[in-house]
């Protein structure tokens, strides 16, 4: 039994809320990638993205996620 069922909360609201935390965290990590990877790759914006700023926001997006997997691991072995 999690927190959320010793507060009183079903088990479906349970999930449900669960799951709404989980689209939260990942709308805000695709934010900080778009953020950070759209400064870095795309100088001033046009019409269209060059082959060079889709290319750099594509690796930029795969190495923010895989430097956040990373320090996961190593927060979970910390503990």
């Amino acid at each position: 039994m999690d927190n959320l069922e010793k507060a009183g909360f079903s088990k479906e609201m349970t999930s449900f809320l669960q799951q709404e935390q989980q689209k939260a965290l990942f709308n805000e990590v695709v934010s900080k990638i778009t953020d950070q990877c759209y400064d870095k790759c795309v100088p001033s914006p046009g019409d269209k993205l060059s082959s060079y700023e889709t290319t750099c926001l594509q690796n930029c997006a795969v190495r923010y996620t895989e430097c956040e997997a990373l320090l996961a691991q190593r927060f979970r072995n910390l503990q």
